[in-house]
Parts: C-alpha cells; structure tokens; sequence
C-alpha cells in the first residue's frame, strides 16, 4: 500500500503545485485532492484491519497503518515543489504516478481480488468503484 500512496501523493502535490498561480485551476485541484483523501479512508481501513486480525494487537495495526500512508503527504509536498519548479516534466511525473498506481492494482489486487473462485464480490466492487470514480471525473 505504501507503494500506492507515494504516486498518490505525489499527484495531489503536482496539481495542486501547478494550479497554485490559476484560481480556476485551482479549483478543480481541490477537488482532485479532495476525491483522494476521502478514498484515503476506505484505504486506511483496508490496510489495518488486515494488520490488526495478523498481529492482534491495535497500537500495532495502526502504528503500521499511520506508516504506509504518512509517505502520501511527505510527497504530495515534494510532488507540489517539483510542481512549482520544473513544469516542463509534469505531464512525465503524472504519467509515472498513474502507471504506478496501476501497476500496483495488477500486480497486487487483482489476484488477492480472486483467491476465492466462487466469489464475485471483488470483481463487483472494483466495477462499481470504478464506474463511480470515471462518473466523478465526468461531473467535477
């Protein structure tokens, strides 16, 4: 999961460095980072409760946790200085932070998403998380 959060981060930190100087920019940046944080919270989720079920015990699982995602906002600090600096390369940082983020979904998700032969409910819920997150994109 750390490994998702850094590109993540590192998106949030690219729009809203470069929309720093465009109120209507900024704007839709805003909302770019509002979208990821509120997904942030089913995420954090997902990653605890599995921690707490294996080691047992709760400062532990969330110490862990609080770990894996505090390198989102170290980033999205570096991604908005970069940002602001070197504008020539942000279409290259976006395109890696998306191809990270995609990378970790095929590599790790996806199987985990269909350990269970005779369940769809992964398979289902990516559709409809999916779908709603392009119908985000669509209306904001």
């Amino acid at each position: 999961m750390t490994i998702h959060n850094i590109p993540e981060g590192l998106a949030v930190g690219i729009a809203l460095g470069s929309a720093a100087t465009d109120a209507n920019l900024y704007a839709s940046a805003f909302l770019l980072s509002l979208g990821i944080a509120l997904q942030n919270f089913p995420e954090g989720l997902a990653t605890a409760i599995p921690m707490q079920n294996f080691l047992k015990n709760n400062k532990k699982s969330f110490f862990f946790a609080f770990l894996s995602g505090i390198v989102e906002p170290i980033f999205a600090l570096a991604g908005y200085f970069l940002a602001t600096i070197a504008t020539s390369v942000l279409p290259w940082l976006l395109s890696l932070a998306a191809g990270a983020m995609i990378y970790v979904i095929i590599e790790e998700l996806l199987p985990e998403m269909h350990e269970n032969k005779k369940d769809s409910l992964g398979t289902t819920m990516f559709l409809f998380g999916f779908l709603f997150m392009m119908l985000l994109d669509v209306c904001l």
